[in-house]
């Protein structure tokens, strides 16, 4: 959903459209409208739309291994990205908000491959940055999920957690 104050966008648009469809519970064809959308914009494109759409697509691949590239790809875009760049999309925007997702995200994907010490160190960051979240919804989601894969990489548990975006799907 966008800012009504804002600059309409057309990419962001076409991003939210392919969320809902992944999230109608076939993710084969957000994940072909995604791809697309990441052709049109390139590796070297707008940050705010290369790190929103990495950040979907890699909740619409079960496979860690090709998740984790996804989730790489947006923390790269969120390293190049500007408050004022994001702000365009939503006024209270902060990337200080995005690295706590992006950093528990990877460190649930290294944790799947069995990389328990490069996932703590993922985690950890991710901890660290806990505090740029917002006291809502999305911020106590996030803690908690930081909470739950912080435990699966202590008991060094690879299974896939029922909470993690996408797990509701079938594997059909």
């Amino acid at each position: 959903m966008t800012d009504p104050a804002a600059t309409p966008d057309p990419t962001m648009e076409a991003i939210g459209d392919a969320v809902l469809l992944g999230r109608e519970g076939d993710p084969e064809p957000a994940r072909r409208a995604l791809l697309a959308l990441w052709r049109q914009i390139g590796v070297a494109g707008d940050p705010f739309h290369r790190c929103t759409l990495a950040h979907y697509l890699a909740d619409l691949h079960e496979d860690p291994a090709s998740a984790l590239m996804w989730d790489v790809r947006a923390l790269d875009a969120a390293d190049a990205l500007t408050d004022e760049r994001a702000q365009q999309h939503h006024a209270g925007l902060r990337v200080a908000g995005f690295y706590p997702s992006l950093y528990l995200n990877i460190a649930d994907n290294l944790r799947r491959l069995g990389a328990f010490e490069a996932a703590a160190e993922y985690i950890d960051r991710a901890e660290q940055h806990t505090s740029a979240l917002p006291d809502d919804a999305y911020g106590t989601t996030v803690r908690s999920a930081v909470s739950e894969v912080r435990q699966a990489i202590d008991d060094r548990d690879p299974a896939p957690r029922a909470s993690a975006p996408g797990a509701a799907r079938s594997s059909a």
